[in-house]
């Protein structure tokens, strides 16, 4: 491309433009506990609603913001995107119960869809297979510096100016990582490989999708991992406050496992060329099976308190770094045999493994007890569906090599 970002810019740009999606979801940690004092303080759970509403319209308007960046460019689609998601941010800020902030947190998830799913499609425009994979290695390994600091960010804000002000943080952090995109960043999709929005096209498409055995089989892996994400998201906070009386301290914590985990991501860009997506996916759901088994088995041995604060930590740590570690090359194993559709398959994957997560991890998230027994248990069980799936997909591939 003329005029074209570094290969650094490039990485930097595309983990910023990720990043929204963590960052809306990260910031809005900490302020929970005011949502749930101010809007619900009679079932203090569906404060997190507020994650799960963003995640749900987030996996909706993936569904449609590949197939529009396939006919307008890459481009447009994300910044009109950003005028969705700053106009919602705006609404929430001023919100008057918690009905009308989830809406307007869908929506502001519907708009986030365009930098996540269009950003993606970006990538496959340039790179593809493992060069893919080793790209968005990179991506996620910087991506992970602002959930890192996304809760810091929203504690200070909140500090400032109560709960609303977070949203003023979004509408900023949106603004910068667009305006970087519109004044740095050529369109990738040249005007003859644009396709036609229409509706024949994208159901053709989904099933060329879904009917793909290899391409089903990552999105339901996808699906499930994701679900164990967001079930810690949505609970981490509770459980920091309730379980181990850290609420001050938790965007501390939560910063430092972030941190940590980041390096899963430079790892993964370190092995997947030579062990393969595959082996790699499947390693590491065995390792967070194992880990989450311990877990259980030590609180339902009645361990509590300051004595089981260093074993949950560690567990933290292992599947924010499974996630770095399989997320990525999960999406490039399901975009790589759909690159002459890339924006459709971006989206119509991102849509179904999103909605999916979200359907599991919300009720995990709502059945919080005070302990972090429904969160082992849940995540156990999505685990070992997981590694199921891809020990599946190893024997589809084998079968389709014969």
């Amino acid at each position: 491309m003329k005029n074209a970002p570094s290969r650094v810019e490039f990485i930097a740009m595309i983990a910023m433009l990720f990043a929204t999606i963590a960052f809306s979801i990260d910031a809005m940690l900490p302020a929970l506990p005011r949502l749930a004092e101010e809007f619900s303080p009679d079932a203090p759970n569906r404060a997190q609603l507020v994650v799960t509403s963003f995640v749900m319209g987030m996996g909706l308007g993936t569904l449609f913001t590949g197939p529009l960046s396939d006919t307008f460019g890459r481009k447009p689609v994300i910044l009109w995107g950003a005028v969705l998601y700053i106009a919602s941010a705006a609404v929430a800020s001023f919100a008057p119960d918690l009905e009308t902030l989830l809406g307007a947190r869908f929506v502001q998830g519907i708009a986030a869809a365009a930098p996540r799913v269009v950003a993606l499609a970006i990538v496959r425009d340039l790179y593809a297979g493992r060069g893919m994979a080793r790209i968005m290695s990179f991506v996620m390994m910087v991506f992970t510096v602002v959930p890192a600091l996304a809760p810091s960010v929203g504690a200070a804000f909140i500090a400032w100016s109560g709960w609303q002000a977070v949203f003023y943080a979004f509408i900023t952090f949106c603004t910068v990582a667009t305006t970087w995109l519109w004044v740095r960043l050529p369109e990738t999709l040249a005007p003859e490989a644009r396709r036609p929005f229409r509706a024949r096209a994208l159901r053709s498409a989904m099933v060329e999708v879904v009917t793909h055995p290899v391409v089903r089989l990552s999105i339901a892996v996808q699906g499930l991992s994701f679900g164990a994400l967001f079930a810690v998201i949505s609970s981490i906070q509770p459980i920091y406050e309730v379980t181990f009386d850290k609420a001050d301290s938790f965007p501390l914590w939560f910063a430092l496992v972030a941190l940590l985990a980041m390096s899963s991501s430079y790892l993964n860009a370190r092995l997947v060329m030579q062990v393969g997506m595959r082996r790699l996916v499947t390693l590491m759901l065995s390792f967070q099976c194992v880990a989450t088994a311990i877990l259980l088995a030590v609180l339902l041995g009645g361990l509590r308190g300051d004595a089981l604060f260093p074993l949950f930590l560690v567990w933290q740590l292992g599947l924010f770094f499974q996630a770095g570690m399989t997320l990525g090359n999960l999406n490039a194993i399901a975009m790589e045999p759909m690159g002459h559709i890339a924006g459709l398959a971006a989206s119509i994957t991102g849509a179904i493994s999103t909605v999916v997560s979200v359907l599991l991890a919300a009720p995990i998230g709502l059945a919080f007890d005070g302990t972090p027994v429904p969160l082992a248990v849940g995540v156990l069980v999505l685990c070992l569906a997981a590694l199921g799936l891809m020990r599946r997909m190893t024997r589809v591939e084998a079968q389709q090599a014969t």
